[in-house]
């Protein structure tokens, strides 16, 4: 099934600590959604790989999603992640996303045991039948242990009701252009690769999932606007000039990168979670010379 209206850049937020990380920092998670917001984000997904969903106790998750809504307040749509080893834990949260109002929810399959075509189907089944809010199948192999195939994953978006959109993460483009050419572009697909996001947007993807605008603000918005004004020149001057930080981002993770940066923008989202280590000083100064590289760029 496929209705979905998401599209664009759709912001991820990363789950701000105290100094001590035992505490989440409400201030400051109200602080970065309302800048993620005033970016030009279509969406904000919560709880995703930024997030560090998975370092989370039960009552941060809920505490995270539940404020997340609240503060959002309808004002773009909310995606809340869901990456459990369980079918039964995955299903329960998908109910709470649901009952506080999420637009949707973001599922990883999440592996120790290899899995099977066959019980990643029904994992994705289970919770279509028990949680009516539209699924965004996540494809994310270096963090998960699954890797999907187009296949499997355009065959649940056409049997299983509430799977309705896919994001591919495994940075193989190859991936968005056989879901566009199968699917003859009617399945909404998501680039989850920072470092190709204008071929994937060129491949088809209709939006980006990114917590760049953490950092860089409205620049991926930019990058979206102008592939949409077919202004190739552009979109490979702005696709560019945020290369070097999409590139440090992969090679140095998602929630210790982006907290660093925020950091440096004197947002203190405290660290990430042991075993998460924060960056090491030299490739903080690295940081910090990127984005004031971008910032001289673009103004």
């Amino acid at each position: 099934m496929t209705n979905s209206t998401f599209n664009g850049i759709i912001a991820y937020t990363v789950t701000p600590f105290d100094q001590n990380n035992d505490q989440i920092n409400l201030d400051v998670m109200y602080q970065i959604i309302d800048d993620l917001i005033n970016s030009g984000a279509e969406a904000i997904a919560v709880l995703g790989s930024a997030g560090e969903c998975v370092y989370l106790s039960e009552q941060e998750w809920q505490l995270v999603a539940q404020q997340s809504i609240a503060h959002i307040a309808g004002r773009v749509p909310v995606i809340v992640g869901i990456c459990e080893l369980t079918t039964k834990k995955a299903v329960e949260r998908a109910i709470f996303a649901h009952d506080l109002g999420a637009d949707a929810i973001m599922v990883s399959p999440f592996s120790y045991y290899k899995l099977t075509d066959n019980e990643i189907y029904d994992h994705y089944q289970s919770i279509s039948d028990n949680a009516a809010i539209p699924i965004m199948i996540y494809n994310n192999p270096m963090s998960c242990g699954v890797d999907m195939s187009p296949t499997l994953m355009l065959n649940m978006i056409k049997h299983i009701e509430q799977a309705q959109m896919i994001k591919e993460s495994s940075g193989n483009i190859q991936r968005i252009h056989q879901i566009y050419r199968t699917s003859n572009g009617s399945v909404p697909c998501f680039n989850g690769s920072n470092h190709i996001a204008l071929d994937a947007f060129n491949a088809g993807a209709q939006g980006w999932c990114t917590v760049t605008p953490n950092l860089i603000g409205d620049l991926p918005k930019q990058l979206l606007q102008a592939i949409k004004n077919n202004d190739q020149t552009l979109a490979k001057t702005l696709f560019f000039q945020q290369q070097p930080l999409l590139e440090f981002i992969t090679k140095h993770g998602l929630a210790v990168t982006v907290k660093a940066g925020l950091t440096i923008k004197h947002i203190n989202a405290g660290d990430a979670r042991l075993p998460l280590k924060p960056l090491p000083a030299s490739e903080v100064e690295k940081l910090k010379d990127i984005l004031t590289l971008i910032n001289h760029n673009t103004h």
